[in-house]
This record gives C-alpha cells, structure tokens and sequence, in this order.
C-alpha cells in the first residue's frame, strides 16, 4: 500500500487544453484557489469526502496539448463572448492562471484524429509528418519535461479534446501484436486518443478520458495499464440527457413499465458540436449515449439519438426526449422532458472530481480501470451496471473502504 498522504503539487495535462471544458475547468481552479466561488457542483467538496485526505485545489498545477492556435485566455473568453456562461470578473481573475498555463501548452498530435479535427489544427501541427510511435514519444516527453520542470511526483492526463472517429482497424486484444504496428501511420489500429494513453503509461502518468473517443478501452491497453500499474477511467463524462435517463430508466424498470421507444433530440453548437456535424464522429458519441437503456430495462426498446449542430447555441446544450412506455391494461402513456444547460459548466467540475479521485487512488495503490468511478462515466469501463444510484453506491463504498485505510 502506498502512501495515501497529499502530494505538494499535483500535475493536470489537459488534452485539448484550449477547448471549453479544459478552459472553464481552469477558470474554475483559479477561481477556488482564490476563494472566489463556491464549490457547487464538486462532489469531493462534500462532507462523505472529507477523511480521504484529497489534494487541495491551490495544489494542483496544469499543461497540455492542443492542435489549434490562438490564446488559452482568448479561448476562454469565448465562453462569455459566445456562450455568456462565464462571467467576466471569473475570467478576468484567471488571467494570471491563464498566462502560467500558456506557457506549459505544447502542440498536440494528429496521427488517426480524424479529417474534421484536422482541419482545426493550426499550420504548424498540420505540417508534422510522425509515425504513433514518434507522436508517442513526443507527447511522452512533453508529461515528463513538465513533471520535472514544475517538481511534481505525480501527473494526471485527461483527454477533454472533441471527439475522435471510431477506429477504422480492428484492434487486436494483446499489445504484442500491436507494438510492432507503432512505426507504420497506415497499419496501426490506434487512434490518437489511444496513443495519448500509451504516452502517459509509459510517463508513468494516470489517465482520464472525458470523451467518447476510444482512450484505454481495448483490452490491449488495459492490459498496458495493469502491466505499467497505472490507474485509469473512462470514458465519457455523464452529464446531462444521459444523466437523467440513467436515474428515469430504473424508475420504469422498478414500476414494471414496458418502454416502447426512447427518442432524444440534441442541440448544441460548441466546438465539440461542430467536430460531431462530421458523421463518422458522431458514431462514437451516438453509440456511447444510446446503448444504457438495455443495460437498465433488461430489454432493448426502440430507441433513436440525434445530435445537431447549431452554431448560434454556442456552449448551450438543449435535448428533448419523448419516452412512449405502455402501462396496466396494456394503456400507452408518454413522457416527455427537456434538459437545457451549459456544456463546459457541467462537465468541468466533474473533471475536477475525478482528478482529485484518481490521484487518491494512484497514492492507495490502486492501478487498472477504476470500476468505482462509473457514476462520472456514460460507458464506464468494465462495468455492466448503468442505473446512476447504484454507481453512486459503488463511488460510496469506495470512500468508506479508503477513509478506513487513511
């Protein structure tokens, strides 16, 4: 058992780090270690989390990749100028937060991203010719530099980019048979989610995946994280439309109502909604949003998930879901809801949560895919069981089995 005390400083690199969850969770970092918000939103900062002894917000210091240009602090703005989701006094008092980071920011890679994150990329990222093998090494060396130049001990990688296509190779279930492929761009299976998880492996990094995209989820990278003791989770944060039918779905399994059909509609017009107006990159998100309610019901009801674009809607996501389920005597009967909130605002705090989380249980000792933290997750790795109060429970018993152990 290691030891579980905090750490001086804990490292966060941030894939996508110019992105709206990236630049609100450092909007929202600033502001904590400042005092000048409360800490709504944040489940460690609640009571049950208080005996795990979890690093401090002001501990926590950030890096990152990212493939666009511009500036993190212009980045950041625009979630006042186009999404009027952050205040200008919070960004303003991130400035400083901002200019720090900026200068830890390294360019991200574009092996297997896909053509429609490509095309975002700046001129000088899209010129870099590298095989996933040089691609791995580099961003490899970019976690260790920053361990080294800011004195860290420990480092915690979190892909919070937009979303990737599915691979387009299968992926073979053991890492021996696609180590060799790391030097060929055409034969190797992996998209650069995957290769940004091999990096922070072999950096000795623990590694969360926020999004769709297929990260540490082959068996062969599991295999990689259990082999090199890394603690992981994933993936895609659980944060609104998919929230709410993980808590309404075992309301209608527990009252014996036959689903029918399940439809939800979803708008929303930020950069990740612009890289998912790309087909292929809405695959992964549709797939990772639909499969729960079978998981749920015991049953697959008809189901059917959109997901649109709407540029004017900047950070904003609405999702209207209409629910046809059938009743005693056979009556039919519908419910209808409407989930409208602020992306970033939602997403961040949770990323937050599982930074402060997998860092508690780096230091526990514990290593692989961390089953525990499936309440955070839409297709949480290993874990069948998809009703959201029985993930929490899972999340509980964890803290009562560490708070023991303290």
């Amino acid at each position: 058992m290691q030891s579980v005390s905090p750490p001086s400083r804990l490292g966060v690199w941030l894939i996508g780090a110019k992105g709206g969850v990236a630049t609100t969770v450092m909007t929202g970092l600033a502001a904590l270690q400042h005092g000048a918000i409360d800490p709504v939103g944040l489940i460690t900062a609640t009571e049950p989390f208080a005996a795990l002894g979890l690093i401090d917000f002001s501990d926590i210091v950030v890096g990152g990749h990212d493939i666009r240009a511009g500036s993190l602090a212009d980045e950041a703005r625009r979630m006042w100028t186009e999404s009027r989701a952050i205040t200008p006094d919070l960004l303003d008092g991130a400035a400083a937060f901002f200019a720090e980071t900026e200068r830890r920011l390294r360019p991200g890679t574009l092996v297997a991203a896909g053509d429609r994150i490509r095309s975002l990329a700046d001129t000088a990222t899209a010129n870099v010719v590298e095989t996933p093998r040089q691609a791995i090494d580099r961003v490899r060396a970019d976690i260790e530099a920053f361990r080294q130049a800011e004195g860290i001990e420990h480092v915690i990688v979190v892909n919070v980019a937009s979303t990737e296509p599915p691979p387009s190779l299968p992926i073979p279930d053991d890492f021996a048979a696609v180590e060799p492929l790391l030097d060929d761009a055409e034969r190797c299976p992996l998209p650069a989610s995957s290769l940004y998880f091999l990096a922070a492996a072999e950096a000795g990094a623990s590694y969360i995946n926020f999004t769709p995209s297929t990260g540490a989820t082959p068996a062969c990278l599991q295999q990689v994280a259990r082999e090199r003791k890394i603690a992981h989770a994933g993936c895609d944060g659980k944060t609104g439309e998919t929230l709410l039918k993980s808590v309404l779905a075992p309301m209608f399994a527990a009252r014996n109502l036959e689903v029918m059909s399940w439809v939800g509609h979803n708008i929303f017009g930020n950069m990740d909604g612009k890289v998912l107006d790309d087909p292929r990159n809405k695959a992964a998100k549709v797939r990772s949003k639909d499969h729960l309610l079978a998981a749920i019901l015991g049953y697959p009801p008809q189901t059917h998930v959109s997901i649109e674009y709407i540029e004017s809607l900047g950070d904003w996501k609405t999702a209207w879901d209409h629910i046809h389920f059938r009743g005693f005597l056979g009556t039919p009967m519908m419910m209808q809801f409407t989930w409208q909130g602020c992306d970033s605002i939602l997403a961040a705090p949770l990323v937050l949560d599982l930074v402060r989380l997998v860092d508690r249980a780096h230091r526990g000792g514990e290593c692989g895919a961390l089953e525990w933290l499936a309440s955070f997750f839409k297709s949480p790795l290993n874990v069948a069981e998809q009703d959201f109060s029985r993930q929490v429970a899972m999340l509980r018993d964890w803290v009562v089995r560490s708070s023991s152990r303290q």
